[in-house]
């Protein structure tokens, strides 16, 4: 932005820097790019980037550079747009009455620094929608894998792998909510820090301290065996927690 003030008005935007930094003016003026060269590779890499994350604003950004396609019958500092700074378009009236300047581009090039702010934030947003995806295609793999154990009736390793896939799925959870939990939790930590943090409604709580229960009797030798019963339970309910708690 000082780089396309100092291309309007080079003397002032010179003179306020070195009264704002005293000798290191010099330095940082020069560390200054030239916007004139600089804009146009800058407002290329920029379209790119908009109509890839935020394409619904594409045309707005682009309009704060193009010209209207509709004849302007006079140029004032609402229609002025980068392309007529690029020209070094004005309008007077007299001698030395300014009514519109290059500096009426300042607010458009404010404008699109804005819009691809937003790109930023939405491509942060994109990124964890594919970490969402890839986690839960990876626990649905898991997930596939002790169903096709309770098949072939092998019991207690079914139920410990539906028990693995639901404690990384409320392990998730609470790290997305930012619940605090210490150190090396167990399944059952997970359940309450998330009910402690009202995440977790009284029925959903009881379902998952159900679960749980299945888990632990899937996974210690001590007391009953684990049906087939039970573990199908625990798989399903597994299946369903993963697809409705985020």
């Amino acid at each position: 932005m000082i780089a396309m003030q100092r291309s309007i008005d080079s003397k002032a935007v010179d003179a306020q820097l070195k009264k704002t930094l005293g000798e290191q003016a010099v330095s940082f003026i020069g560390s200054l790019p030239d916007f004139k060269e600089g804009y146009q590779s800058w407002y290329s890499e920029a379209l790119a980037v908009i109509k890839q994350l935020l394409p619904d604003r594409l045309a707005d950004f682009k309009s704060h550079y193009e010209k209207p396609k509709s004849a302007r019958r006079e140029l004032t500092a609402a229609n002025y747009v980068i392309d007529d700074f690029y020209q070094g378009l004005q309008v007077t009236r007299g001698y030395d009455n300014v009514i519109v300047s290059p500096s009426a581009a300042v607010p458009r090039f404010s404008a699109q620094i804005s819009i691809l702010k937003a790109c930023q934030a939405r491509f942060k947003s994109s990124l964890f929608d594919i970490r969402q995806l890839v986690h839960a295609d990876i626990l649905d793999s898991e997930l596939a894998g002790a169903r096709e154990l309770l098949k072939n009736n092998f019991l207690r390793p079914a139920g410990v792998v539906a028990g693995i896939v639901l404690e990384r799925h409320l392990q998730e959870v609470v790290a997305s909510h930012d619940v605090k939990v210490k150190t090396r939790p167990t399944l059952g930590d997970f359940i309450q820090v998330l009910k402690d943090a009202e995440v977790l409604g009284t029925p959903d709580w009881r379902r998952l301290q159900h679960l749980n229960e299945l888990r632990v009797k899937c996974t210690h030798n001590k007391g009953s065996e684990p049906t087939a019963e039970d573990v199908d339970d625990l798989i399903t309910g597994v299946d369903r927690t993963i697809k409705t708690l985020f």
